[in-house]
């Protein structure tokens, strides 16, 4: 059992992030926020795939005149997840000419390296806590290494050269982005903004330097943290990496909210990223989003595909199955479904889960052993073998989960 690590509790819309609330999933939509319909139907789609939380770029006037209109389409389709407004540069301008964007954001995202510079930076960023305070929002103040406080880090550097035995580069860029983000949240707690309403993260490309950051953020704070690699990539190297090192904090009890940033391939699902962060918290033993297909890998015993077709079709069965059963039937995430491929492991794996086939290798009898909880229920034969397996899924479904 993982020990969480002890933070405040923030309210986030509906959405409890941080204390002995589970993690929470996190994505951002990609799309122009001014259009309307693509940015809901976006918002939508990330929220169906299992998306707690989805955070919008609001980067100019056009996109804060929208943020409410987005908000309405989304309610009139029953779709009530917190929107976050990401604001840089121009934020505090944004928040107070559109109030109806300030009000209809659940959380304000706020780079304490992009909020001003000199004599601006600090009234900029105070105003943006002030209308936090005044519409009763939480404020995430996120960090990032690509755009640090330029005078803070100068400062921090400059202290180091003079230290008798200074910080190398790696743990000097650490040490401004813990300091960045824990004097922005005194400045926003001084302000009037409570504890329960602040929400860290210091987000680095690196995955050494993004488990010592949040190390060294946990061990000073116990503000709620959100947690992602930024900049991870694409593909394979992006979830990779992501799973790196989301796996190192999640298993040390550090973090709240994660978001895996991966970089969508061209004609590419956004919600992938949901689904990756999902099978982290799973995989962790943290959180369960949908059933598991267990499956081997196959080897020279399996040289017939049917039990990959299988295993992949059962999956994307599941996955379609979720947004249903998830709220006909508490707890079906929690089923296991094996698919194997001969007879090595296969009785053993579906044995041991919930619903399992062994279906034949090669020179093996033509039939699929199907267990149920433990138990030989049918042997299936023939070419219906995929259509009767499901269906007995769906009556287990139907029978244990109600």
């Amino acid at each position: 059992m993982i020990q969480r690590h002890a933070t405040v509790q923030v309210r986030i819309g509906g959405v409890e992030v941080g204390g002995d609330a589970p993690v929470v999933v996190q994505s951002m939509t990609n799309t122009d926020t001014a259009d309307v319909q693509a940015t809901a139907r976006q918002v939508a789609a990330l929220a169906r795939a299992g998306s707690e939380l989805v955070r919008l770029t609001v980067n100019n006037a056009d996109a804060a005149r929208a943020v409410p209109r987005i908000r309405e389409a989304l309610d009139a389709q029953g779709v009530n997840t917190p929107l976050i407004g990401d604001f840089h540069f121009n934020g505090h301008r944004l928040l107070a000419d559109h109030p109806a964007c300030a009000e209809a954001l659940a959380k304000y995202r706020i780079n304490p390296g992009n909020v001003g510079s000199g004599e601006k930076k600090d009234a900029q960023f105070a105003a943006m806590i002030e209308t936090a305070l005044r519409h009763d929002k939480p404020v995430r103040i996120g960090v990032n290494w690509g755009s640090l406080d330029k005078g803070l880090a100068t400062r921090m550097m400059d202290e180091n050269a003079r230290a008798a035995e200074p910080l190398d580069a790696d743990h000097m860029m650490r040490e401004i982005m813990v300091a960045s983000a824990l004097e922005s949240a005194q400045r926003a707690e001084a302000l009037g903004l409570g504890r329960d309403r602040i929400v860290l993260s210091c987000k680095m490309s690196g995955v050494q330097d993004l488990i010592g950051v949040y190390r060294l953020l946990a061990g000073r704070s116990d503000y709620a943290l959100h947690l992602g690699l930024t900049e991870a990539g694409m593909g394979s190297k992006g979830i990779v990496a992501s799973t790196a090192a989301l796996s190192v904090l999640l298993q040390e009890g550090i973090g709240d909210t994660i978001r895996i940033s991966l970089t969508p391939e061209p004609g590419g699902d956004r919600a992938d990223e949901v689904r990756v962060a999902q099978e982290i918290l799973q995989a962790m033993g943290l959180r369960a989003f949908m059933p598991q297909v267990i499956a081997c890998p196959g080897c020279g015993r399996t040289t017939s595909t049917y039990f990959q077709q299988l295993a992949q079709d059962i999956q994307s069965f599941l996955r379609e199955q979720m947004p249903v059963w998830r709220r006909q039937y508490p707890g079906v995430e929690n089923m296991d479904v094996a698919v194997m491929g001969c007879v090595v492991n296969g009785p053993g794996e579906s044995k041991h889960a919930n619903i399992g086939i062994s279906l034949p290798g090669t020179g093996e009898q033509p039939a699929a052993p199907v267990y149920v909880d433990g138990e030989k229920v049918a042997t299936l034969r023939g070419d219906s073998i995929a259509r009767e397996f499901q269906a007995i899924v769906e009556e287990y479904v139907r029978s244990h989960y109600v």
